[in-house]
């Protein structure tokens, strides 16, 4: 009998053991992104993206010859439990690399804790820049990638000549606003034609905002909205412009952060014309879109399911990364981290991303016009591919500073007058 019992708990140590060998040969993936909560309209799908493109790899045969270990947390669209998830993805999962996010807020929230615990996070989904981290890979568009050549386009090819700058009141909108703001009085807009309204997270009573913003553009000037709203806001701001019978010909709506996926929830009729400001459409017709929206619709189960711009930002970071650990031979993150500056990829639209010392990547910069089946149509684009700059050169404290990872600068903040690094931001 104690043989018996000898020989069960020796082969239940060999099997342990066995099962200990196999979890720690696979590279553990954090994803981060709110699955409940105000955020979750726009960050699920990508949590599923990450997940699809980790079956995809696994299916190539892994990374260094290892599994990809999906590790999936809900922060719930709460900016401090960002912090916490990304503090027990590094220290608890010990995740190789993480991709998350979707606000600056968000982004913030987690930004000190990937520094001090020197993890790597890909963000995916444009933002204000004034910021640069060593450990943050930005694959999203900075202002000069989105916001200014929407104004530009805008400004010239539908001569508008008011502006309302309408956002969530959080980080993103009020630094792009501010940036917005400088480039259209450096344009000769006078503060008189700049109306700037900010609304919480959620909001939903847009009546009265909405009569302000028709009010604004009945003084006989083409007028335009510029809007960086948020999450499931969008939703009844768009209901309401349609409620009072604004038309994109009567003052077009411009919007950063509203897609195909938000689109999706909406009927989209009453929207025709309205614009948004993209680095990628579904729509673009191009072999590597096809493939993927294919490769989408089947993972979803779903021949309707649309794809949108963080999606595709969210697929250049993960393939940029994987190039990277190919290339380091490791998954080691401060040598991961050094050989990501360089790497280039295929992006959806006929072109390629290459990540710049910046931590930046380049893109090309596209306009589109809502249709009334939700997708868009392609009205402008640049002719390639345009460098994302991490500080603007309209704000005053920000365009002399440049960011360049590499040694032996390795500055996110470095002053051209003054000669000096401030450290990371």
């Amino acid at each position: 009998m104690i043989k018996l019992l000898t020989r069960f708990f020796t082969v239940v140590a060999i099997v342990g053991a066995s099962l200990t060998i196999q979890a720690a040969d696979t590279i553990k993936v954090g994803i981060l992104h709110s699955l409940s909560g105000t955020m979750a309209i726009s960050e699920s799908v990508l949590k599923d993206t990450v997940l699809m493109l980790i079956k995809e790899q696994n299916a190539k045969g892994g990374v260094l010859g290892k599994k990809l270990e999906p590790v999936v947390v809900d922060p719930a669209s709460n900016w401090p439990l960002f912090a916490e998830k990304m503090r027990g993805l590094l220290s608890k999962d010990k995740v190789a690399v993480t991709f998350g996010c979707w606000t600056s807020v968000s982004r913030k929230s987690v930004l000190p804790v990937v520094e001090e615990l020197d993890g790597i996070l890909f963000y995916p989904v444009q933002y204000e820049g004034e910021e640069s981290s060593r450990n943050i890979f930005y694959t999203g568009a900075t202002p000069n990638q989105q916001a200014i050549p929407a104004i530009d386009y805008l400004m010239n090819e539908v001569g508008v000549k008011r502006w309302v700058l309408a956002g969530t009141d959080y980080v993103y909108p009020r630094t792009t606003n501010k940036i917005l703001k400088a480039y259209l009085k450096s344009k000769g807009v006078k503060d008189s034609d700049i109306m700037i309204n900010y609304t919480p997270f959620g909001y939903s009573d847009w009546q009265s905002i909405v009569s302000k913003i028709k009010k604004f553009g009945s003084a006989g000037k083409k007028t335009a909205v510029v809007s960086t709203i948020n999450g499931d806001a969008n939703v009844p701001f768009y209901k309401e412009l349609g409620n009072q019978g604004i038309s994109a010909e009567d003052i077009p709506v411009i919007a950063f952060s509203v897609g195909e996926q938000e689109l999706s929830g909406l009927d989209t009729k009453p929207l025709v014309g309205h614009l948004a400001a993209w680095n990628y459409f579904q729509s673009v017709e191009t072999p590597a879109n096809s493939k993927f929206i294919a490769e989408w619709r089947k993972f979803k189960k779903d021949p309707k399911a649309v794809t949108n711009d963080p999606m595709e930002a969210t697929y250049i970071g993960f393939n940029m990364w994987v190039k990277a650990v190919e290339k380091a031979g490791t998954t080691d993150h401060d040598k991961v981290i050094d050989a990501l500056v360089g790497v280039t990829v295929p992006n959806l639209t006929g072109g390629y991303a290459t990540m710049l010392p910046n931590h930046q990547i380049t893109k090309p910069v596209l306009i589109g016009e809502i249709q009334d089946d939700g997708q868009f149509d392609v009205v402008w684009k640049t002719s390639g591919e345009v460098v994302g700059d991490s500080w603007s050169d309209f704000l005053p404290g920000s365009k002399d500073l440049i960011s360049d990872w590499r040694k032996p600068l390795s500055c996110g903040n470095y002053n051209v007058k003054t000669a000096k690094c401030s450290g990371q931001k």
